[in-house]
């Protein structure tokens, strides 16, 4: 069907069980229970020996959790909230490539790498460089809030890496840019001005499922209208490879306002419709039509156009129309047309509403 599968792989730490033997995994009981079930868990062994753990006591850096998160030691050497945090030793690294090899072997096309920051350069490099990754798409999450954030954490990784990321600078972009106060203006080409991630190097997103599920993330929410903006920005632009985020409802257990906000996203009109757009003018180099602080038009090529209005008004560009076909266009998102000629063409595009544009001949 053409779908590809990405692995979440969390090779920084271990999950937080509180039980007696909680430096040992799988555990005393849980090596009891392959042994009684073996069969059972033969079928879904991925690697290794069900007579043997994995880690013990040894493969752990000491207890102690993080106190200074803008220390790069202390993010490296000690806990998140408790959670084992294994240290980088032969046995780690042989284990840790045993297990990729085997996913690749099951037929994953790429990795998203959990909390990259937290582990050590020579880590990153030395299990995600290993033969079986070659040709896979990986790329990492370095969570980061701020600019500051951004040079002692996620550039850095990025230069001793080479690893894509999430683009978290270019989501603060955003959150600043589609606020009352903001400018679309920034969105012009951000990557210039350290706003957003090389081309190259960029994982795009307006949300992924740590905002919203945890408190503390909150705070890099859109309004829900600005994500949709958003979206269409991503998924308008050249650059990056856009992820979407869709959900099963999850955080409107504990914040109701969010229910239906996520679920099913993947299919949802406005989405598919979007990520229809992008797949058309994929490779094609964007250039600028119209830009001001509550209006961003551009072009993909010379057969796509992306316009975004954030404001409450109506907006009425007037933009030159060299290199773009004349003829007729379609709105992927609201299925209007319209026809394109002449030297100038004048845009009508309604408040708070985006437009993509496709020329269909």
């Amino acid at each position: 069907m053409g779908v590809k599968s990405y692995v979440d792989v969390v090779f920084n730490h271990m999950a937080n069980e509180w039980r007696e033997d909680r430096w040992h995994f799988p555990g005393k009981a849980e090596l009891e229970r392959y042994k009684k079930e073996r069969a059972e868990f033969e079928k879904d062994k991925l690697f290794g020996n069900l007579d043997e753990g994995f880690f013990n006591e040894h493969d752990f850096h000491p207890p102690g959790d993080i106190s200074n998160w803008s220390d790069k030691a202390q993010l490296v050497d000690l806990a998140l909230s408790g959670l084992p945090d294994l240290v980088l030793s032969i046995a780690v690294v042989e284990d840790q490539v045993d297990c990729l090899d085997a996913l690749v072997k099951m037929g994953f096309s790429g990795f998203r790498v959990d909390a990259l920051k937290h582990l050590p350069v020579a880590h990153i490099n030395t299990v995600f460089r290993s033969g079986a990754m070659q040709g896979k798409y990986i790329f990492g999450e370095t969570l980061t809030f701020d600019r500051s954030q951004n040079d002692l954490f996620l550039w850095p990784v990025l230069a001793q890496t080479g690893m894509p990321c999430y683009d978290f600078p270019l989501q603060q972009t955003m959150l600043k840019a589609f606020t009352p106060g903001g400018s679309l203006r920034d969105l012009v080409n951000p990557a210039a001005y350290g706003n957003a991630l090389p081309w190259d190097k960029s994982v795009t997103f307006t949300v992924t499922h740590d905002v919203p599920n945890n408190d503390g993330f909150r705070g890099m929410l859109l309004d829900p209208h600005d994500e949709y903006l958003a979206n269409a920005y991503i998924l308008g632009r050249d650059g990056g490879v856009p992820l979407m985020y869709s959900d099963n409802g999850e955080s409107a257990r504990q914040y109701p306002s969010d229910k239906g906000r996520w679920e099913g996203l993947w299919c949802r009109y406005d989405v598919t419709q979007m990520i229809n757009f992008h797949n058309h003018v994929q490779g094609e180099p964007l250039w600028l039509l119209w830009e001001s602080d509550g209006l961003l038009v551009f072009a993909r090529g010379d057969r796509g156009i992306v316009a975004i209005n954030k404001t409450g008004e109506w907006a009425h560009p007037d933009i030159w129309t060299w290199g773009l076909r004349w003829g007729n266009w379609r709105c992927q998102l609201h299925q209007h047309q319209m026809n394109l000629w002449g030297d100038r063409f004048n845009f009508a595009v309604p408040p708070r509403q985006a437009q993509m544009w496709l020329w269909e001949g």
